[in-house]
């Protein structure tokens, strides 16, 4: 059977409609030792500098020498390192020999010969280095003068104006060009079949090759709709479908691609085993391969974007008419986008004239254009439904956060490929082919590869979703970050599809991967992702030995809660400290070179960030000198609380309504902070009692200190005591101090006391007194003459009727 990778550089070439040839890369010439050969470079660069004066090469040639060309570039990149350890080694030994002398000084013989010794040994080691360079900078500017030229005939390409396909006198070329290929079609058949040998063959073969095209030609023409029919098990009702099952039906939603595809390549095995075809059959038979999968592939994309009942969770927002109408022209137009590669095909192939191409072609860019602007309406549409009842539903939970730009762009996508669906076919009628086609079809291939961008990002949320839970798959950060990055690998897809080429992008990833130079280093993405690993597992290291130490190995100190803390905080910083340090060496990156900018960022930090490193400092000193610790109790500021994270810029206080406060760490120490916990739970308690004058006083201490000293929680070294504190204007004052085992119960104790003294008193007849006043007045006839002196009160409410005499 035929390779599948065959078939896949088949589909990628027509998919792609830009003709990039398949080029031999010639392989730069090296020498015994490893280095360039620099005579064949030299007439190969002069070669191609005569390429590119007579501008008479074709494109294809064109991009044989530029493969040959990049392989020198390589080469030389990679010579550009040679001898890095042998020249660093000579360097630091003249660097070690001291400064040269000033003009006029002199030096000791020795050091002076020993230097001139190592300055010549330096100009040799570094002489294959600076050739390398300079063949470098040659070979860069070729490469670059190589690909102006391709895309200023790519731009000409599409400017050119061909005769109008509207023109009568071009249609019998057209029709002749077609009767052409059918009548070397069948050139090829008749020939074949009458070779003696392979009739033979064909008869031999003739059960197995008729067995395998009637199973390919039914999993190419059945197989989609077996697929179908066996999803139809699983329909049900998609408000209840979860995400599982909606991974699933995707999985097998892609055997609708795959049995077509096995059907096309039963039946070219066929063809080539029946040796019956010939150069033009075989080609047709690859095209209608390619044809098949479009067609399919366009099928699949139509059920995904708005499906009929299944899988749920349709990309548009449409009635089920509309879904209808979007699928029968998803087909369609994948139908003409196939057909139009099918005629590019066989002109690359030299089948067909150009006059037919654009014949034949001119029907097929209409149609796709209708289909098209109908598709950017149904898209429009789309858009207008999502936003309105994404705003219904934000009204309903009262929320007013704006809309994303999702729909946005959805809308502005429709109008401009609707621009596309009037432009490209007139663009063709008027003659200009090549632009027409390019326009219409481009924009159909952008719209199938967004939709395969917003397919696998929504496989991506049930997929996660189906294991975190459906919330998880709408709000998780992880689906986004992997929706974003499949948004970024089709970028470069984007850019091959407008007629960037392959070598374009292979030219952008070579200058990424040069990197950027930063003082004498250059970093690279392959740095930045040695780093990122580096940095990752050191870090998980870090985190592993925090998570060890506080579960096995502080527990088995003698170290308090506070000081445990402590050391697992601090490990963890001194950890991402080296954890940065060596993943910044690892990627060859020379913190020396940033010495400058640390010199810079440090008198920012001097005037801007003071406050920053103030609290920072404060931090390290808190977990080193632990004035408090993460569970104590503390007053600072006004703020009470239980202390619950310390942390290098701030302490996160909880104030006992459960209240997080946020207290800078320098405040902790340049303030006063009160500690009720440091060291131990042990706190004084005072408890004011007041009885009336006239009660025995002695009898009143002996009641409170009996009280005091029965609750559990007073300490009775030192004892309690019962102080009678004096004589206050209503009542004889008393207090009870007490040193309670725990001071979190500083509230709850004196509560429960004072509940027992109370009981006690009344048991005991003792009062406790309240304020009372007596209100004398100096002249109460003055309030009486006032009284008297007062008009009397207005009747209230209305007037009594007078009475009526008739």
């Amino acid at each position: 059977m035929l390779a599948i990778l065959r078939l896949c550089l088949l589909a990628l070439s027509l998919a792609l409609a830009v003709g990039v040839p398949s080029v031999a890369m010639a392989q730069a010439v090296a020498g015994p030792d490893g280095a360039p050969d620099y005579a064949a470079w030299e007439s190969n660069a002069t070669r191609a500098n005569d390429v590119l004066i007579t501008d008479r090469a074709s494109t294809e040639t064109l991009e044989r020498l530029r493969g040959q060309l990049v392989s020198w570039r390589e080469m030389f990149l990679r010579r550009q390192g040679a001898n890095g350890d042998q020249i660093a080694t000579v360097r630091s030994q003249i660097d070690a020999l001291g400064p040269v002398p000033a003009e006029g000084e002199s030096e000791a013989e020795d050091i002076a010969e020993r230097r001139a010794a190592l300055n010549e040994e330096l100009d040799q080691l570094t002489a294959p280095v600076r050739r390398a360079e300079e063949a470098y900078a040659r070979a860069d500017g070729l490469i670059a003068r190589l690909d102006a030229t391709v895309r200023d005939r790519q731009t000409n390409q599409i400017l050119e104006l061909n005769p109008t396909p509207l023109n009568p006198a071009l249609w019998p070329e057209a029709a002749f060009s077609v009767a052409d290929l059918g009548g070397r079609l069948t050139s090829e058949l008749s020939s074949n079949y009458a070779s003696p040998v392979k009739a033979e063959t064909l008869k031999g073969k003739a059960p197995l090759l008729i067995i395998m095209v009637v199973v390919g030609l039914t999993l190419v023409l059945r197989g989609a709709a077996w697929v179908e029919r066996a999803m139809a098990h699983f329909r049900g009702d998609t408000e209840s479908s979860g995400p599982r099952l909606r991974v699933g039906v995707f999985i097998v939603s892609l055997a609708t691609l795959i049995l077509p595809i096995a059907g096309m390549l039963l039946v070219i095995e066929a063809a080539d085993q029946s040796q019956l075809l010939g150069q033009v059959g075989t080609t047709l038979l690859e095209i209608l391969t390619g044809v098949v999968l479009v067609v399919y592939a366009a099928r699949w994309l139509g059920r995904q974007l708005a499906p009929p009942s299944f899988p749920p969770q349709a990309v548009l927002t449409l009635s089920d008419g509309q879904n209808l109408q979007f699928r029968l022209l998803t087909n369609l137009g994948g139908f003409l986008f196939s057909a139009n590669l099918a005629v590019s095909a066989l002109l690359d192939q030299r089948l067909i004239s150009e006059t037919a191409a654009s014949v034949l072609g001119l029907p097929l860019i209409v149609l796709a254009g209708l289909f098209l602007f109908r598709i950017a309406q149904l898209m429009v549409s789309s858009a207008k439904a999502a936003a309105a009842e994404a705003n219904a539903a934000k009204e309903a939970n009262g929320d007013t956060t704006p809309d994303g730009p999702s729909g946005l762009v959805m809308r502005y996508l429709g109008r401009g490929a609707r621009l596309v669906a009037i432009a490209g076919p007139l663009l063709a009628a008027i003659g200009y082919t090549f632009a027409g086609n390019a326009l219409v079809f481009s924009t159909y291939m952008t719209l199938a590869l967004l939709a395969v961008v917003a397919i696998l990002q929504r496989f991506v949320r049930d997929l996660y979703a189906s294991f975190r839970g459906e919330a998880a798959g709408s709000e998780g950060l992880i689906p986004v970050l992997l929706g974003f990055a499949i948004a970024l690998l089709a970028l470069p897809v984007l850019a091959l599809i407008w007629g960037a080429r392959v070598t374009d992008l292979s030219e952008v990833w070579s200058l990424i991967a040069a990197g950027v130079p930063i003082g004498e280093s250059r970093i690279s993405p392959v740095d930045f992702l040695k780093f990122a690993l580096v940095f990752a597992g050191l870090y998980a290291l870090t985190r592993l030995f925090q998570g060890t130490l506080k579960a096995q190995v502080l527990p088995r100190t003698n170290l308090d809660t506070g000081g445990r803390n402590a050391i697992v905080a601090g490990t963890g910083y001194v950890g991402i400290f080296l954890a940065a340090l060596i993943a910044i060496t690892s990627a060859g990156i020379d913190l020396s070179s940033l010495a400058i900018v640390a010199g810079a960022l440090s008198v920012g930090i001097g005037f801007g960030l003071q406050t920053i490193v103030s609290n920072f400092v404060s931090g390290i000193i808190l977990l080193i000198e632990r004035p408090i610790s993460e569970g104590d109790w503390i007053e600072v500021s006004g703020t009470m609380g239980v202390v619950k994270k310390i942390s290098v810029r701030a302490t996160q206080v909880e104030t006992f309504d459960r209240r997080d406060v946020i207290v800078p760490n320098a405040d902790l120490i340049s303030t006063s902070v009160t500690n009720w916990t440091k060291g131990n739970l042990t706190g004084r308690i005072i408890v004011p009692v007041g009885v009336a004058y006239g009660t025995d006083t002695r009898k009143v201490e002996a009641i409170l200190k009996e009280i005091v000293e029965a609750e559990p929680l007073v300490i009775l070294n030192p004892p309690p005591s019962v102080l009678f504190m004096g004589f206050g204007a209503d009542s004889l004052d008393f207090e009870i101090r007490a040193v309670l085992r725990d001071v979190n119960y500083v509230m709850a104790v004196p509560s429960e006391m004072r509940h027992t003294i109370a009981k006690r008193f009344k048991e005991e007849g003792i009062e406790i007194p309240f304020a009372q006043r007596d209100v004398w007045l100096r002249n109460p006839e003055t309030l009486r003459a006032v009284q008297d002196d007062d008009p009397p009160p207005e009747p209230q409410g209305p007037a009594p009727e007078e009475p009526q005499t008739t």
